[in-house]
């Protein structure tokens, strides 16, 4: 610690001291009562301190689990926004697809590229994809591998989108791999 941060530790020391006792002087007649609203404010605050610490926790229970592997299918629960969320690992990076019938190929957000080390800048994006949002412009490239539930895939095609996308898109390429695709009770069943 340098002279500078011991001075402002002391400034703020001797600042702090002088709040408290100013407080202290202004509530001598209602102390009690001041403690104990001191308690109750320290106690939300570690509260909140614990949610955030479990936040990850506390939401892998709320939240629906993909691929639980029954009777030989892998069950993915539908997610709150009504869509079929997948992870996969691209290139050794976990990559959260949603999962749509109606994309041709595998699309990668310009941020989920980044994340597996696709440099977005440097790619020539010569493709078009008609979306709801009307036509996009994609750069094709070759990931290294794609892996879900054991099974891996090396050398997959797909693109990456030049415009706005809110996550990337599994699509029918990967899609096709599986035997049967089925939606039932809530459920996306997919059979290898």
């Amino acid at each position: 610690m340098d002279s500078n941060s011991i001075a402002s530790l002391a400034y703020l020391a001797l600042l702090g001291t002088a709040v408290a006792g100013w407080f202290v002087t202004h509530n001598r007649e209602s102390l009690g009562k001041v403690a104990q609203q001191a308690a109750i404010w320290g106690f939300i605050f570690l509260g909140v301190i614990a949610a955030v610490g479990m936040w990850g926790d506390i939401s892998r229970e709320i939240s629906p689990r993909q691929g639980v592997l029954t009777n030989g299918q892998i069950e993915v629960p539908v997610g709150r926004d009504g869509h079929f969320h997948l992870t996969l690992d691209v290139n050794g990076s976990p990559i959260d697809f949603v999962v749509d019938t109606g994309a041709s190929q595998i699309v990668l957000s310009q941020e989920d590229a980044a994340k597996v080390g696709i440099e977005t800048e440097t790619l020539a994006y010569l493709g078009s994809a008609q979306t709801a949002n009307g036509t996009v412009r994609t750069a094709t490239v070759w990931l290294d591998s794609v892996a879900f539930e054991g099974v891996t895939d090396t050398g997959v095609r797909a693109v990456v989108n030049q415009g706005e996308l809110f996550g990337s898109l599994l699509g029918m390429s990967y899609l096709s791999q599986f035997s049967r695709i089925e939606i039932a009770d809530g459920k996306l069943l997919l059979t290898p």
